[in-house]
């Protein structure tokens, strides 16, 4: 019997308005044997709900688009009781989360990568009632990721995100919360906070790649403190420019949750989409949550 596979494709993600390799994708799926139906998204939301309600029905259910997108199809397959296998076309702007784990960035060769692959148990963060699959990120940079045209991502890619953070040097402010983590705590100033399962956030900072795994279930935080002059400003930046985790203002953990409280107007951004400021903020590791097909 021929499996069946749902595929989700957003239409308006990346520069390239072609389907020509999407088709080369679908035929990918259907020489390995699965029955294809196609899902169009035409709006935010889309991709969750069509996820949570065929999802189930389906042997594996594969997203074409940006890390948006994925996190939107990965928000719905976790109401589901049993997650089927996951596949990622990336085809978005930036695609941060496709760069992590090595996904080819052509679709045939993603789809080749999925239709050939073994199931790699990835993690899952939760938000309070929501789900992200790399990073959720409040301060400096993270207004970028979701306050971008599509437009604009679509014409300049990657470079859209580093004009729209570089607006935000201007108005650089501190954030001031109490991040607690189980066994530490954390209180005063931070112009950025990250919990994250990625070596790229934002195409914008690098995480080292060897103090990164996205399958053992916790996840990285990374809080920088606010400078008190300029220099410190430029020693904060060098430092995460070297990967130097041990320099002054940066604090660097792994962590399996993360509470953070705050009186303060904190918006956050979840794998580049909006979420709004909370009271308080609790973020869990949800291990092996997401079969994701991966050549490796």
């Amino acid at each position: 019997m021929d499996k069946k596979l749902l595929f989700i494709v957003n239409p308006r993600a990346g520069r390239t308005k072609s389907f020509a390799p999407l088709f080369d994708a679908v035929a990918c799926f259907s020489k390995a044997g699965y029955l294809v139906k196609v899902f169009l998204t035409e709006g935010r939301g889309d991709a969750t709900r069509v996820a949570a309600e065929l999802g189930g029905a389906y042997d594996l259910v594969v997203c074409a688009g940006g890390d948006g997108t994925f996190n939107e199809m990965v928000s719905g397959l976790m109401q589901l009781p049993e997650c089927p296998e996951v596949g990622y076309l990336p085809n978005g702007s930036t695609n941060d989360f496709a760069a992590s784990l090595h996904i080819p960035a052509t679709p045939l060769k993603a789809a080749e990568s999925i239709v050939n692959g073994h199931p790699f148990y990835l993690d899952v963060g939760r938000h309070n009632d929501r789900y992200f699959a790399y990073v959720a990120s409040f301060g400096a940079f993270t207004r970028s990721s979701y306050s971008v045209p599509q437009a604009t991502k679509n014409a300049l890619g990657h470079f859209a995100y580093i004009l729209e953070g570089m607006k935000d040097l201007d108005s650089l402010r501190p954030y001031r919360c109490r991040v607690e983590t189980g066994e530490e705590t954390f209180e005063g100033e931070f112009i950025f906070g990250a919990v994250c399962n990625s070596t790229s956030l934002g195409g914008i900072m690098k995480l080292d790649p060897s103090r990164v795994q996205m399958d053992d279930g916790a996840f990285e935080l990374l809080l920088l403190r606010m400078p008190k002059t300029a220099f410190d400003l430029q020693s904060l930046i060098a430092a995460i420019s070297r990967m130097d985790y041990n320099g002054p203002g940066v604090i660097f953990r792994h962590v399996q949750q993360v509470t953070v409280t705050t009186d303060e107007d904190l918006p956050w951004s979840l794998d580049g989409e909006y979420a709004p400021s909370a009271p308080r903020v609790e973020l869990r590791n949800l291990p092996g949550a997401i079969p994701l097909m991966l050549c490796r």
